[in-house]
């Protein structure tokens, strides 16, 4: 199936501590249906310390699943489904469901 989130995607949280936030999708891990997305779901970590790396503890985004998190519709930035659709051109393109504009040109 293709993807209906990609990395770069500007997202909004559906459920959980983070609900209403938004933020960038950095990266998509398809196999686990996971999504890391800045500044949305942070954790603290224990960092030991290394030659490259100063130890201690440190926050980072964990990953959050796909059914919860929604894109940002590109006319009004409210949570919209996804949809295909097929060119005249033959390219296959995402369209909002919400207002029927296209993700990506």
């Amino acid at each position: 199936m293709a993807a209906k989130i990609r990395k770069g995607d500007k997202v909004i949280v559906l459920t959980g501590r983070d609900k209403g936030r938004s933020g960038e999708v950095i990266e998509v891990r398809p196999t686990e249906g996971r999504a890391l997305v800045r500044g949305v779901n942070m954790v603290k970590r224990h960092q030991k310390q290394t030659a490259q790396q100063e130890g201690g503890i440190i926050s980072k985004e964990a990953s959050i699943h796909l059914s919860n998190i929604a894109l940002a519709d590109p006319k009004d930035g409210k949570p919209t489904r996804v949809g295909f659709k097929i060119m005249n051109d033959g390219r296959k393109v995402r369209v909002a469901r919400r207002s029927g504009a296209e993700i990506d040109g």
